[in-house]
């Protein structure tokens, strides 16, 4: 089997060192005589799983006390929902800045349950930047943000200050890629099948005060903050296997050097893929007008014309080179190289694309 270079933006790579673990243990786990995906949640070897899981957690983020670490299903999109619903009264405003589809969905579902005021937006820019001087309101319940746009390619690269109204951040696509301050957040969630693990669940951070600052609704069990943390994720039956993988997952970050190691190869990657696009700016243009909110984990640019993408991503397959079509909404190429990407493939990527564009010039 040849293994291809995956640029897809999620379902995205996994380290293969894990994914062999996996195929080692997955017949027979640990000896128990039953594969991982058998076994009850309830067992033993499960909730061993679960707890060294987010210990890992604890000690590659550096989550205080104060925090709960909890697993759901749903994926992000679920707690777009699920925030507004615990936290957002129907009276109450709380403050959203549009900076991609994953923010104007997140907007959608506040809606439907309080007030939401936008304290910044470029969309009409087609979100090629991320907004400066927000306009926060003042009695918002809480501000939320998206750290990284994986269609539009922006990133943000330090966290807008909040004061005293809690921080809520989807970091669905940048999790675990850099370090970060936890305690300036309130609430972080992220869908693992980006830098964490499989599709199917989704790590949330919690900070223990948010849980006493529940708007005055009946909110149905499932999607109360509070089963699940009261529950330690066992409120139902968790997605299992997912979690498993995030475990190893994790064992594998802390293996290869922390957050500081992971952020120092991730940075030498992107600056490798925009600084080739920036070396050819009549044949490459990156999407992000602001080069200080370009994204090091999904990496957007254009070709001259849409034929020659079509080309460049046809003639990028054969060399196995794969996942590097734009999103269908907005067309050109991204180049998406999570935690687990390999530097072999940006470095293949590099050359293709100097190749390609020597080859290709009029």
């Amino acid at each position: 089997m040849v293994r291809k270079f995956n640029f897809n933006p999620g379902p995205a790579v996994l380290p293969l060192s894990v994914l062999q673990k996996v195929q080692a243990e997955f017949n027979d786990y640990h000896g128990v005589g039953m594969s991982i995906v058998e076994m009850s949640h309830r067992s033993k070897e499960f909730e061993a799983i679960l707890a060294h899981a987010k210990q890992n957690f604890r000690d590659i983020l550096g989550i205080p006390e104060t925090y709960e670490i909890i697993f759901l299903g749903g994926g992000a999109s679920l707690q777009f929902a699920m925030i507004p619903m615990n936290f957002l009264g129907k009276d109450q405003v709380a403050d959203y800045v549009n900076t991609g589809e994953w923010a104007r969905r997140a907007i959608k579902e506040a809606k439907l349950f309080g007030k939401v005021h936008v304290a910044g937006d470029t969309e009409k820019e087609n979100y090629t930047y991320l907004p400066d001087n927000l306009q926060f309101s003042k009695e918002a319940q809480y501000v939320h943000i998206t750290s990284n746009n994986t269609i539009f390619g922006t990133q943000w690269p330090s966290y807008p200050e909040t004061g005293d109204v809690p921080l809520i951040i989807d970091m669905s696509s940048d999790f675990m890629s850099h370090k970060i301050d936890v305690s300036k957040c309130a609430l972080i969630y992220a869908g693992a099948q980006k830098n964490i693990g499989p599709a199917g669940v989704t790590a949330v951070i919690i900070r223990k005060d948010m849980l006493e600052r529940l708007a005055s609704r009946e909110i149905p069990t499932m999607m109360q903050y509070k089963t699940h943390v009261d529950n330690n994720s066992l409120y139902n039956t968790p997605p299992v296997f997912s979690i498993y993988m995030i475990d190893l997952v994790t064992d594998w970050i802390k293996e290869m050097g922390g957050l500081a190691k992971i952020e120092e190869i991730n940075d030498k990657k992107a600056k490798m893929i925009y600084d080739t696009i920036d070396s050819m700016p009549d044949y490459y243009r990156g999407t992000v007008t602001n080069k200080a909110h370009r994204s090091k984990m999904n990496i957007t640019f254009r070709l001259p014309s849409e034929e020659l993408e079509k080309k460049f991503e046809k003639e990028a397959q054969a060399i196995h080179l794969h996942g590097l079509k734009g999103h269908r909404s907005v067309g050109g190429m991204r180049a998406s190289v999570y935690n687990a990407f390999p530097m072999e493939g940006v470095e293949k990527l590099c050359q293709f694309m100097k190749e390609f564009a020597d080859k290709n010039k009029k």
